[in-house]
């Protein structure tokens, strides 16, 4: 996995109950979901409006942008009618209780930081 590394962002046992959790890490804003028993990570950033999908809503597998409305697919990243554009999805995995998740190596530039009320 060139210019990736997989790194500890939060204990399953501090995982919040809402299933959505927002870590911050090399830089990264990412936004971590639990569906059932799989962990998925995107980018916390809507590819329309900049705002944080980590104060969205889950349903069936989707994060609901809290601006606009804009869901996008938790495994892939994929704007669910493509309306807009994909945000990144990082590889998630547990580890000894904790979930990881696998970084760039270099922070993001400006088009994939969250704009932060």
């Amino acid at each position: 996995m060139s210019g990736k590394k997989f790194t500890r962002v939060i204990a399953l046992a501090d995982f919040p109950n809402s299933g959505i959790a927002s870590i911050r890490s090399n830089g990264w804003h990412v936004v971590v979901a639990r569906v059932g028993n799989a962990f998925h990570a995107l980018n916390d950033r809507c590819s329309h409006a900049a705002s944080p999908l980590s104060t969205g809503r889950l349903r069936h597998g989707v994060i609901i942008c809290p601006l606009h409305g804009a869901r996008f697919d938790l495994a892939s990243g994929k704007c669910i009618g493509n309306a807009y554009r994909a945000v990144r999805s990082f590889p998630v995995r547990m580890v000894d209780g904790w979930i990881e998740v696998a970084l760039p190596s270099t922070p993001p530039d400006l088009a994939e930081s969250p704009v932060m009320p």
